[in-house]
């Protein structure tokens, strides 16, 4: 696994590369956990082009997680705040998961942390995303709190908060 690496998305052609990423995968991974509506509505206010680019303006860090053959896998985003980073996204493509490139993904996250001088990794994760929380736990992660957020057109994320101590 050691040939996988991690693209730094910026410019026009990486950020589309990860909204049609994200397409792919929340349509496949979430529409049974939160519904297609739901689903769609995500995709456009959290994960198109322009909502990934506008994003990266504010301070985000998003990589393409590409495979030895040179295909993406998946992607991940971090955005630092005052004591933590901050895993707002991480994805991987249906046939890629359990390959260990979760696994990676988190450990790159932990060496932007360190760079960072920041001591601990915080997640959101959907309550219902039972396989997403194992992994998780797996790399290290635990669950602190529950969290309910409105994220507007009747819709609302009912998540767990998690967090990996660097």
């Amino acid at each position: 696994m050691s040939d996988v690496h991690f693209l730094e998305v910026k410019g026009k052609e990486r950020i589309g590369q990860v909204a049609e990423l994200a397409a792919r995968i929340w349509r496949n991974h979430y529409t049974p956990i939160i519904g297609e509506a739901q689903v769609e509505y995500m995709l456009d206010k959290f994960q198109s082009a322009e909502a990934i680019g506008k994003q990266i303006d504010d301070g985000y860090d998003y990589r393409l997680i590409v495979d030895a053959e040179g295909k993406d896998v998946g992607y991940f985003g971090v955005v630092p705040r005052k004591n933590e980073l901050f895993l707002s996204k991480l994805y991987i493509l249906c046939g890629n998961r359990g390959k260990g490139y979760g696994r990676r993904a988190v450990e790159e996250v932990s060496k932007l942390a360190k760079k960072l001088k920041l001591p601990k990794i915080t997640l959101t994760v959907n309550k219902n995303n039972a396989d997403s929380i194992k992994a998780y736990e797996k790399f290290g992660f635990k669950i602190k709190d529950s969290v309910v957020n409105d994220i507007g057109s009747g819709f609302v994320m009912d998540d767990y908060v998690m967090e990996k101590t660097i």
